[in-house]
């Protein structure tokens, strides 16, 4: 058993940077669940195919795949700050570019090139916010769990994601299917306004004002180092090709799966319960990561039996054929996943320097896009000819693949695999180490 990190006094410096983070975390999830529940639907009223639209989503992997490593290099040099108001933008305008496509029933390939802008959008943000809130903590002299933290954040976006994927479903039950994607431009683009007023840099100071070129170099190399260079790390990142590629898979295959257990396709709010299951399953994990990670000494303990046990429920949900078991279903496989997300945020962090945290946590998120883009289209091929519950076992079997992954990590005896406090400043050849404490002690 892990023991806990002591209470920390009150640190109001650190509380604003949480506050901010959360703040952040909520309007992003907000704006993207609205099309949650209804995007798989979205596409198929807009004339595609069960392949076809998987394959657009299969682009909007594509996008992240080809611009995760640029944006996240963009975070580490030009600023979080920056990378983030970027990525309000681009969004913005690429989902008003769906709504468009949707109205117009635009061809296959306008559909491939705008979801690839898309993920150009998302890849802006992933890394860059995570990277901002752990250097800004160290910054103000946090004391505290990083679990906690990331748990938090992680309730506070389901609770946004709950009312968002609902809304969404019922609105476009309301008026149509296109309305939720015009609102979720408009509360991105407030939230690019909140941003540039309360988002600063903070511990980190972006290396490209001087020399852009070099930093971008030094930062790419330096993050291949740290990330696919670290073997603990390098391992969890090829785990989440198989993990991350099924589960975005699942959350949208989910939609028409309970439509076609319920009986009734113009069902939209049936549709949007899917994503609503999900968000009440991750605001639970994330309050419970923190009591999660206590149960075991190691953080790859807790990542590989959520791996495992996410794995088994959606063989189970590829075999069953009632709605009402499918809901339970869904629901532990939301909390399991959610319950391990934080750990595994606080693992990878802890071994990352600050200078190129961004840009390593966008390889993470790179990984996970490769496989959802090989991924995504072979399931959703598979639900053409197996239906929907034969391509979620499968999904199943290809996500316990990942599991060799993790017990590699586990096996390089990181210490960051038993640390319970906020992520301790790893060595760089690039950056002066940020003030922290030291890791707690595990029994």
């Amino acid at each position: 058993m892990s023991r806990s990190a002591a209470p920390a006094a009150p640190n109001p410096a650190a509380r604003r940077v949480q506050s901010i983070y959360f703040t952040l975390l909520v309007g992003n999830t907000l704006a993207a669940s609205f099309i949650w529940g209804i995007n798989t639907l979205f596409l198929l009223d807009a004339g595609l195919t069960n392949l076809e639209a998987f394959a657009a989503n299969a682009f909007f992997t594509v996008g992240m795949v080809i611009f995760e490593v640029p944006t996240g290099v963009v975070a580490d040099t030009w600023g979080r700050r920056v990378s983030y108001l970027l990525g309000t933008v681009t969004l913005s305008v690429t989902t008003f570019l769906y709504y468009l496509m949707w109205v117009v029933s635009a061809p296959f390939w306008a559909w491939a090139v705008v979801s690839v802008l898309l993920g150009l959008g998302f890849t802006f943000f992933s890394g860059a916010v995570e990277a901002w809130l752990v250097d800004a903590l160290h910054a103000t002299g946090y004391r505290g769990s990083l679990e906690k933290v990331f748990g938090r954040g992680q309730a506070a976006s389901g609770a946004a994601m709950l009312g968002g994927s609902v809304l969404g479903g019922v609105l476009a039950q309301v008026t149509d299917l296109g309305v939720p994607f015009l609102v979720r431009a408009g509360i991105l683009i407030v939230m690019f306004i909140v941003a540039a007023v309360v988002m600063r840099d903070l511990g980190f100071t972006p290396a490209g004002r001087a020399h852009p070129l070099r930093a971008t170099r030094e930062v790419f190399t330096a993050s291949v180092r740290h990330g696919l260079g670290n073997p603990p790390v390098r391992y969890v990142m090829l785990a989440s090709c198989f993990s991350a590629g099924v589960g975005i898979y699942v959350f949208y295959a989910l939609q028409p799966y309970l439509l076609e257990l319920w009986g009734d396709e113009g069902a939209y709010s049936i549709a949007g319960l899917a994503a609503a299951i999900v968000a009440g399953a991750q605001i639970a994990g994330g309050w419970l990561a923190p009591s999660v990670r206590r149960l075991f000494r190691k953080r790859t303990t807790t990542i590989i039996i959520a791996t495992i046990s996410s794995a088994t429920i959606l063989v189970v949900l590829g075999l069953n054929r009632s709605f009402w078991v499918a809901i339970v279903l869904l629901a532990l496989w939301g909390l399991v996943f959610a319950a391990a997300g934080p750990v595994r945020q606080a693992y990878l962090n802890d071994m990352i320097p600050s200078s190129q945290r961004a840009t390593v946590l966008s390889f993470d998120s790179l990984l996970g896009s490769a496989g959802g883009v090989v991924i995504q289209p072979v399931l959703g091929r598979s639900a053409d000819v197996y239906g929907y519950p034969g391509s979620l076992l499968i999904g199943g079997l290809i996500d316990l693949i990942a599991v060799p992954f993790l017990i590699a990590s586990r096996r390089q005896g990181s210490a960051s695999d038993v640390s319970t406090g906020v992520a301790s400043e790893p060595e760089s050849d690039d950056a002066d180490a940020a003030p922290g404490a030291p890791p707690a002690s595990s029994a």
